[in-house]
C-alpha cells in the first residue's frame, strides 16, 4: 500500500471548516483505493502571528521540505496587517520551495450558474499554466525621494530564461497529457513589454519547433486573452504566462466557472513539495456558521491526489463533486447551497458511494 505523507495547513477562517471537508473525502476516497494518507496538521496563519509574532519559521519550513505534499485551506485574518501573512507564508512557500507553477483549471460543471450567456460546461473546459516564481512578484524595486512630490516607484519584472524555459516546458508536456485541442496559448503584451515578452515569446517557438511539433502554437496579448475569455471561452486549452498575468486572468478564470466556491489550484514543483489550495479567502465573515462553500478545496484535493499518480482516485472525486453540483445544490453560494458546509462534504461522500456501488 502506497503512504503519502502530507502537511495539512487549515490557515484562517473558514479554512478549517473546508479542511476538513475535503479530508473526510480524502479519507474515503484512499479507503476505495488502497493507498493511505499521512497527514499532519500545522498551525500556521493569522492566529499564530498574533500569538507569537512568527509567520514561517525556518524550523517549520525545514521540516515541510519532508512532505509529499501540502494541503491548504486560506490565508488571512482581519486582525493581521494585508501583506504580512501574504508575503511571509504563501509567497515563502512558494519561493523557498520552488513550486515554480501555479496551475489552475477552469472548468464549469453541470448545474453551476455561468454569468456567460448561453456557455455551457462544453465551452469552458481549458487550464492556466502561470509561472510562479519570478516576474514582479519577486518584490524587486526601490523608492526615489520616498514622500516627495517628486517621489519614484519602480517595481521590477525578473524573468530569467531558466523560469521562463521551464515554465513554457511544463505547459507543453501538461498540453500533451492533457490530449484535448493540443493548442497552448501564449498570454502576453508583447507589443508593450518588449523585453519580457520577447524572451517569452523566443522561448516558446523555439521550445515548440524543436521538442513539440504536435502541439499547437497560439499567442494573445493579455488584453486580448480577457476578452476572448469571456467571449469565446471554448478557444481555449492551455493557455501559459507570466506571474502578474496569471494571477489576473485566474480569477477572471474562476468567475466564469462560477465563483471561488469552485475554483482550486496547485502549486507545483514537480520535483519536490507541490501546496494544493482551494482559490477563494478565509471568509472570516462566515467563521463557525457551517454554510462556507467546501468544493473548491475538495477539489484541491482531487488535484492533490492526481498530483501524486493517484489519478482514477482524483478523477472520482471530481465526478462526485460533478454530481452534488448537477443534482444537490441551489447555489454555490455561502448560506444559499440548500445545504450546510458539513452536509455538502457528506453528499460528496455519498457521490462517491453510488459510483462504487455502481
Amino acid at each position: 500500500m502506497n503512504t503519502y505523507k502530507i502537511a495539512v495547513l487549515p490557515g484562517d477562517g473558514t479554512g478549517g471548516e473546508v479542511v476538513r471537508e475535503g479530508l473526510k473525502v480524502l479519507d474515503v476516497i484512499s479507503k476505495t483505493h488502497g493507498f493511505k494518507l499521512d497527514c499532519q496538521m500545522f498551525d500556521l496563519g493569522g492566529e499564530r502571528y498574533l500569538r507569537t509574532g512568527e509567520v514561517l519559521p525556518d524550523s517549520v519550513l525545514k521540516e515541510l521540505r519532508s512532505y509529499r505534499a501540502i494541503y491548504l485551506g486560506a490565508v488571512g485574518h482581519p486582525d493581521v496587517k494585508p501583506g504580512i501573512l501574504e508575503k511571509g507564508l504563501l509567497l515563502k512557500l512558494r519561493f523557498s520551495l520552488e513550486q515554480y507553477i501555479n496551475l489552475r483549471p477552469v472548468r464549469l460543471y453541470p448545474g453551476v450558474d455561468c454569468p456567460l450567456k448561453n456557455k455551457k460546461p462544453e465551452d469552458i473546459d481549458f487550464v492556466v499554466v502561470r509561472e510562479n516564481n519570478e516576474g514582479l512578484y519577486v518584490g524587486e524595486g526601490e523608492f526615489i525621494k520616498k514622500g516627495t512630490p517628486d517621489e519614484v516607484a519602480i517595481q521590477i519584472s525578473r524573468n530569467t530564461y531558466h523560469g521562463v524555459e521551464r515554465c513554457l516546458r511544463y505547459a507543453f508536456e501538461y498540453t500533451r497529457k492533457r490530449n484535448r485541442d493540443k493548442k497552448l496559448t501564449l498570454c502576453g503584451k508583447t507589443n508593450v513589454l518588449t523585453y519580457a515578452f520577447d524572451l517569452w515569446e523566443r522561448v516558446f517557438h523555439k521550445l515548440g519547433a524543436e521538442e513539440y511539433p504536435d502541439i499547437q502554437r497560439d499567442y494573445a496579448h493579455v488584453d486580448a486573452t480577457c476578452m476572448w475569455m469571456i467571449k469565446n471561452p471554448e478557444w481555449f486549452d492551455v493557455i501559459v504566462t507570466d506571474n502578474m498575468f496569471g494571477d489576473i486572468i485566474t480569477d477572471l478564470g474562476a468567475m466564469i466557472q462560477g465563483g471561488m466556491g469552485i475554483a482550486a489550484g496547485g502549486n507545483i514543483n514537480p520535483k519536490g513539495v507541490s501546496m494544493f489550495e482551494p482559490i477563494g479567502g478565509s471568509a472570516p465573515k462566515y467563521t463557525g456558521k457551517n454554510v462556507i462553500n467546501p468544493l473548491a478545496a475538495i477539489m484541491a484535493g482531487s488535484m492533490l491526489l492526481e498530483h501524486l499518480g493517484e489519478e482514477q482516485a482524483a478523477k472520482d472525486i471530481e465526478d462526485s463533486v460533478m454530481w452534488v453540483t448537477a443534482k444537490k445544490l441551489k447555489s454555490l453560494a455561502a448560506g444559499k447551497m440548500g445545504y450546510s458546509t458539513t452536509e455538502v462534504g457528506d453528499l460528496v461522500v455519498q457521490g462517491l458511494d453510488n459510483k462504487v456501488r455502481g
